[in-house]
């Protein structure tokens, strides 16, 4: 490589949203695996909570704590093995699992050497999905946890994930996600690091995702050159568009229904998404041997 190109890497980081992404949404449908319905759970419970100024991630953390110390009976307490087989039962949307060897294949047949990674960044259940049936696919999950009592059962908000702090997990990949990293130390990904020695450059990184926690990386990434694209899990692209009316700056490379099968739209988007990254891999790599 010469001095007056761009640095080479051969890799593509995919990131992920979990709730209406990948899966249906993990409160609506836990409360439901718990015997209840949504709705109502909702109207009595979470909604009297966010009027009262509550933050959205401790309203629902709070919620579950609250409803599992009410019950009497030790089977209905929600403890580290419900969230587990909850998380077990966990159905995708379509597509979703034969979807990382289908990025991966499209990769390598262009640039045999390139390696799709994926990751998962949520501000919902992130110990749900560590234990659902794709969580082996994915190089890192970071989200929201609970602190379980000595019995197992929730019984506080451990750590958070807020919606402005998931582009610094966007900064993290990109910089290199490593096996001894702390999470406390994560503040590193704020350092300079020279762009030859980035893992992964942000223009190599695609974030989809369906709503208002994941417009700040949809921003992020339009202003460091990557890939934003949205999904919705039911309704219309345009329906999404008026209830988010996101800004110019916030805007996707497209909209699609969170369906992953083969042909799909958003199949289509993902595929073209990185087929487009590796053409401009190859075009870097020219200059590799001058």
């Amino acid at each position: 490589m010469v001095k007056a190109t761009h640095p080479s890497a051969e890799k593509i980081a995919v990131a992920f949203d979990f709730d209406d992404t990948l899966v249906p949404s993990t409160y609506d449908t836990f409360i439901e695996y718990l015997g209840m319905d949504a709705t109502e759970f909702r109207q009595q419970v979470y909604d009297p909570l966010k009027a009262d100024g509550w933050d959205p991630i401790s309203a629902r953390f709070y919620s579950f704590i609250n409803y599992s110390k009410s019950r009497s009976n030790s089977s209905e307490k929600i403890t580290r093995e419900t969230i587990r087989e909850f998380g077990q039962s966990l159905q995708p949307f379509a597509g979703v699992t034969d979807m990382f060897h289908r990025l991966q294949e499209t990769a390598t047949a262009i640039v045999p050497q390139v390696e799709v990674e994926f990751y998962l960044i949520t501000s919902g259940f992130v110990e749900m999905a560590r234990s659902c049936k794709i969580a082996d696919c994915f190089k890192a999950m970071w989200g929201p946890e609970f602190h379980y009592s000595e019995s197992g059962e929730i019984e506080f908000l451990k750590r958070s994930l807020d919606h402005p702090a998931k582009p610094r997990y966007l900064y993290y990949i990109s910089k290199g996600v490593r096996d001894d990293d702390s999470r406390d130390d994560i503040l590193f990904v704020y350092e300079d690091v020279p762009p030859a020695e980035l893992a992964i450059p942000l223009p190599q990184v695609i974030y989809v995702g369906d709503g208002d926690s994941d417009i700040p990386c949809f921003a992020m990434l339009n202003r460091e050159g990557g890939t934003a694209i949205g999904v919705y899990p039911e309704g219309s692209a345009q329906q999404w568009a008026d209830h988010y009316q996101p800004s110019q700056g916030e805007r996707v490379s497209n909209l699609a229904l969170a369906d992953y099968s083969a042909g799909s739209e958003l199949m289509k988007s993902l595929t073209l998404a990185v087929e487009g990254i590796c053409k401009k891999i190859q075009l870097q790599q020219l200059s590799t041997a001058k």
